[in-house]
């Protein structure tokens, strides 16, 4: 069995505040802080808002590209989303999929969500989706040996290039 040994990201998931029960409210969830900072969408790297959703960079990523698309409703599940929230999250999917490889090159996509604490979510309380481009040959022994993440990337020339891309989306 192969397991994804990610040690880079303990710090992340234990720092976000989370009561008992792995819930926080709308005004202490970082992504709702976040969307209501109208002005300073650049400054916490949110690449598009739509009717109902948002693009992000991840600031965490496990690679160039890592993108969040969520709700822009404080919701924990999908069963709490209205139907034409749900599109629109398909809908950007398909589109992110897309502008990783086109934009960036890459070899291939993952797509995910932890739903539940347990399940992996740094921030269960407000459901997301992950857009991970993926290259052959993009992991190495720094994280399994050195706990360390190499990052050779810089995330102002990431989000650039992406936001010209979905800039061009009308959904």
């Amino acid at each position: 069995m192969e397991f994804l040994y990610a040690p880079w990201r303990k710090n992340y998931t234990l720092s976000t505040a989370h009561t008992k029960n792995g819930t926080i409210d709308k005004d202490q969830c970082i992504f709702c802080i976040q969307f209501g900072q109208l002005q300073m969408d650049e400054k916490h790297f949110i690449i598009k808002r739509f009717t109902h959703t948002v693009v992000v960079l991840n600031l965490y990523p496990y690679n160039a590209g890592h993108l969040l698309l969520l709700p822009l409703e404080h919701h924990a599940d999908f069963n709490c989303l209205a139907q034409q929230v749900r599109a629109q999250l398909m809908e950007l999917i398909t589109h992110s999929t897309h502008i990783l490889r086109q934009t960036l090159g890459a070899d291939g996509i993952n797509v995910g969500c932890n739903l539940g604490r347990a399940a992996g979510a740094g921030i269960p309380s407000h459901l997301h989706m992950h857009v991970l481009p993926r290259w052959v040959g993009d992991t190495n022994f720094l994280p399994a040996l050195a706990q360390t993440k190499q990052i050779s990337f810089d995330l102002n020339d990431i989000y650039k290039k992406l936001k010209q891309q979905f800039d061009l989306i009308e959904l």
